[in-house]
């Protein structure tokens, strides 16, 4: 992968990390969490992480073993009245810094200030890294996985108005772009109710890349991985659901024949892996807005950082 310096960018250590993930097999964002977790990483602020930021703490907190949800800057811990502990290493959250440029014209000379993004990271801690913090930021691992019987509330209801042509018929679950509708096995063939909630989950999230509802491609930059990469789309999209609405992800084990295709897509560009997560969050949130289960709106460029 090329780089144009010594030291790596913060795109590139993830997107490095991840492909060491998925060439030993393990793919990142299927079950993303330790019991205990119950959900997206949080901000100091109790705000959920989104986008790559999600994914990635997801696994550095796998990694670690760490079983708080809440990642927070060296300078917010002092300001609750924790301290890291001595020795500890930090980890990476991501953000967009946005600054405006001058630019001139060869042609004409005249000048114009166009508005520009920079990728920008910033050091952050779990709390199991952080002494003396209140309680409520070292919670006890419990199980998220829901008995065979029953959904948790908030998925059911989400099944419940999700506003997709839903057929239950034999032993395969797959959306069809041109049918515009979603097939999936009945209840019955499924381990758990909440596996069969799950996979929904991730047939609504190529569903939600309809012409008519996000339009969703991938393109030139993706070429003939481009069916592959809709894959991880939805994967993903699938995991972030799940943390949102208390469903596994382990399921989708037969995609594992996607893995070569996304190596090849994510060593070539480093930043294809913060697109799919992109693509993955805006398709989460629009599911989430259709069956009426909205979350914040908050973008991820407005991080509020005690630094």
């Amino acid at each position: 992968m090329a780089q144009t310096n010594d030291k790596p960018s913060p795109a590139d250590i993830i997107t490095n990390t991840i492909i060491d993930k998925l060439e030993s097999g393990v793919r990142p964002w299927v079950k993303p969490w330790r019991p205990g977790l119950g959900g997206r990483p949080l901000r100091a602020t109790g705000d959920p992480y989104k986008g790559i930021n999600c994914f990635w703490l997801w696994l550095c907190a796998e990694g670690a073993g760490y079983n708080s949800r809440t990642w927070m800057t060296y300078k917010q811990a002092q300001a609750l009245g924790g301290q890291v502990r001595e020795g500890e290493r930090s980890q990476i959250a991501i953000f967009y810094k946005s600054y405006s440029k001058t630019v001139e014209s060869v042609v004409t000379g005249d000048t114009t200030d166009e508005m520009r993004r920079v990728l920008r990271s910033y050091a952050v801690f779990n709390c199991d890294q952080i002494d003396g913090l209140s309680p409520e930021y070292y919670p006890s691992p419990v199980s998220i996985v829901p008995p065979a019987d029953q959904l948790p509330d908030r998925a059911q209801r989400f099944i419940d108005a999700l506003p997709a042509k839903l057929q239950m018929r034999g032993d395969r679950a797959f959306y069809d772009r041109i049918a515009d509708s979603i097939t999936m096995p009945p209840v019955e063939l499924f381990s758990t109710r909440a596996y069969w909630a799950s996979t929904l989950a991730h047939e609504a999230g190529h569903w939600s890349g309809h012409p008519d509802r996000l339009d969703r491609t991938f393109g030139k930059r993706f070429g003939d991985d481009a069916y592959a990469f809709e894959e991880l789309c939805a994967e993903m999209t699938s995991a972030l659901l799940g943390a949102d609405l208390g469903l596994p992800t382990s399921h989708m084990d037969d995609h594992a024949a996607y893995i070569g295709s996304w190596l090849k897509v994510l060593r070539k560009d480093s930043r294809a892996i913060m697109t799919a997560a992109a693509k993955a969050e805006a398709a989460a949130g629009y599911l989430l807005r259709a069956t009426g289960l909205v979350v914040s709106a908050e973008s991820e460029d407005q991080i509020r950082e005690a630094a």
